[in-house]
């Protein structure tokens, strides 16, 4: 397999780790500085140049971008996408999990817990936004930060106005969340690959600080998640659509609280605090992917090429005759409907078999004839309701 890692150092310890994994599985790897690409735009021949010349055919690319060089970086993963080179991780859902904001918008609208956020700019709002994510203590956040940098623990009201009047005179766009006390001092970095965590530590601040990183400071040690954990974990990286995420969870008294997801993790600290070897792992996914991305293909183009069919979302709420009915007891397949998969609040049925019974708040993905799906659901339902197939 030949394998591009875009990454601006071949030396620091992620990249090194992931060419050491590859190249002793046998692959062939080249690192590529994202910044000295040159990307070649033209009706159906996409192009990438490195250092002035026309870069090979690779079999797939690990993006391990900076946030430095993020948007120069997703458009030189954007063209190896455009180019059908299998990415581990695609660039939209990098670009939406950088984005403190919109990741959180995201999330809020899943069953996952996350710290109560706000945002304004107006000096009127700031203390309403305050109230409203439960009062000081509170933490602000610069939306550009990383690495714990932007990152202020504001303990009074006073100390809160002042900090984000600060910001926003420096042109920083901030988000004000609560503090979960509980938590003080530590979180968990739950590194997810693929569809499992396969290794996770509980980071702690050094005495004095709040922030848990391991650029502060911080100290680690291997956790064993309980399985609500490794859940919310999970579900956070398939919301982004990251094959490969560092999803940060605060420990709080309701619950996980997903904090951040990273996608572009760094190795070190995981590898060192819990001996797993997480690079190798990486590879054994793109192996598998790269494997298996043929067949995706093909099913993509297959479900194009019929006019009037597409991939919908039908919720069985608004279908009460196939409640409780076994799959291969309703009238799907006379109506040239497959059913892909089932989701069941945060659990997803791939495949489901014809004995599987359907419940009012399932949601079935299918794959059929647009017109037989719109005609069973009401034709009176709004889409706020639930009434029309989400394509």
């Amino acid at each position: 397999m030949r394998l591009a890692i875009l990454s601006r150092s071949r030396r620091c310890y992620s990249t090194r780790r992931l060419v050491e994994a590859a190249e002793a599985r046998g692959h062939r790897v080249k690192v590529f500085d994202p910044l000295r690409m040159a990307i070649f735009v033209s009706t159906h021949r996409p192009e990438l140049a490195y250092g002035g010349k026309p870069i090979a055919r690779y079999d797939a690319v690990i993006p391990r971008i900076g946030a430095s060089v993020t948007f120069y970086g997703l458009a030189v993963l954007r063209q190896f996408e455009q180019m059908g080179v299998c990415v581990i991780n695609e660039s939209q859902g990098i670009a939406r999990s950088r984005d403190k904001l919109r990741a959180h918008q995201i999330l809020s609208r899943h069953e996952i817990g996350i710290p109560p956020t706000a945002f304004a700019r107006q000096p009127e709002d700031i203390v309403p936004a305050i109230e409203k994510v439960g009062g000081v203590p509170v933490i602000v956040k610069v939306l550009e930060g990383t690495q714990g940098v932007g990152v202020i623990l504001a303990e009074s009201l006073k100390t809160a106005e002042a900090v984000i009047e600060t910001l926003h005179g420096a042109r920083q766009n901030i988000l004000i969340q609560r503090f979960i006390s509980e938590s003080r001092g530590t979180d968990i970095r739950a590194f997810v690959v693929g569809d499992r965590v396969i290794a996770a530590m509980r980071r702690v601040a050094k005495s004095g600080e709040f922030r848990s990183n391991v650029h502060k400071g911080a100290s680690v040690e291997p956790v064993a998640l309980e399985p609500r954990y490794r859940r919310a974990a999970i579900l956070a990286a398939r919301i982004f659509n990251l094959s490969v995420a560092g999803v940060d969870l605060l420990e709080s008294s309701s619950g996980p609280m997903v904090m951040e997801v990273n996608s572009s993790p760094g190795l070190e600290g995981i590898e060192a605090a819990t001996g797993v070897d997480v690079a190798g792992e990486i590879v054994k996914l793109v192996e598998s992917r790269v494997r298996f991305g043929e067949g995706e293909t093909r099913l993509e183009e297959m479900l194009r090429l019929r006019e009037g069919y597409a991939v919908a979302s039908l919720p069985l709420a608004h279908l009460p005759q196939y409640h409780r009915k076994r799959l291969k007891d309703v009238d799907f397949t006379e109506r040239e409907i497959r059913v892909l998969a089932i989701r069941r609040g945060e659990l997803t049925i791939p495949v489901p078999s014809g004995k599987t019974r359907l419940y009012p708040g399932d949601l079935l993905v299918c794959y059929g004839n647009v017109a037989m799906m719109e005609a069973l659901l009401p034709a009176a339902g709004s889409a706020a309701e639930g009434g029309t197939p989400a394509f």
